[in-house]
């Protein structure tokens, strides 16, 4: 395939894929559209040890493709009742890919609130199950807009999840199973894995300066001397998304206009 034949959205999906890959057999949870093709395209690709779910009480041999579906197209390969579900969780067999409203530098995560905390702008989801998430499992995080009202300065709104912040670690401790990964953004991939898990510049998607992205965060990030070009997604991974995960496209309306993944080709 041509060198610009991949959109934002397959960009985005197979940079998150990534952070499955050398995680062997754990329960892959995406939330939201983006990080469940992303789930898929890791076991297809090349984690299948991966354990998936159809989104509702199965563990399936197969990734199911998002959208309308016949009862035919799910192939069950056991029952994931909630109990087998907190099992992984609590027993840290599981990495999720999910979707939070802010982020800071610390890698405390917001889904909450938005705005003072005794007079907020806005009421979100609530915590959900971000505060187990966070003490108990490997995490990671995609966000669609890459802008300082999504990686804040400071810390975020609503303090939701644990981060690398001592100052809000029982007894000063770092909780033991504190592990977050990646960010996954439009404009680049992160990680923690700057000194004293500060965020870090890990990738920059095609096109895209390092100058950019911080720009466009909230907080100072790490670089390194070298940054590399996030890779595109391979034909093989590009034929999945299209004819086996993402059959109906959905994936074109994550980003304003379906984009391409190289920036240069807009």
């Amino acid at each position: 395939m041509a060198a610009h034949d991949f959109t934002l959205a397959e960009l985005c999906i197979s940079a998150c894929a990534e952070v499955w890959r050398d995680d062997g057999e754990v329960l892959a949870t995406g939330i939201t559209l983006i990080p469940r093709l992303a789930a898929g395209l890791a076991k297809l690709s090349f984690n299948p040890a991966l354990m998936m779910t159809d989104a509702e009480v199965y563990l399936v041999e197969e990734p199911v493709a998002v959208g309308p579906r016949a009862a035919a197209a799910i192939r069950p390969e056991g029952w994931m009742s909630y109990a087998r579900t907190f099992d992984n969780i609590y027993g840290g067999k599981r990495h999720a890919l999910v979707v939070p409203v802010q982020i800071d530098r610390f890698g405390q995560t917001n889904i909450s609130t938005i705005g003072e905390r005794g007079r907020p702008k806005a009421a979100l989801l609530g915590v959900r199950g971000y505060p187990g998430n966070s003490i108990n499992h490997p995490n990671s995080y995609f966000l669609p807009s890459h802008d300082p009202r999504a990686l804040v300065a400071g810390e975020v709104d609503f303090v939701c999840s644990v981060g690398y912040n001592p100052a809000r670690w029982p007894d000063g401790k770092q909780p033991p199973w504190l592990d977050l990964r990646r960010i996954v953004t439009n404009l680049a991939v992160l990680d923690f894995e700057g000194a004293g898990h500060a965020v870090r510049v890990r990738s920059l998607h095609p096109g895209v300066t390092v100058d950019e992205v911080q720009a466009a965060t909230g907080f100072p990030l790490e670089r390194p001397a070298e940054i590399p070009t996030t890779p595109a997604p391979t034909a093989e991974q590009l034929q999945l998304i299209r004819e086996t995960l993402d059959p109906r496209g959905l994936r074109a309306t994550v980003f304003k206009g379906d984009p391409p993944g190289v920036r240069s080709a807009s």
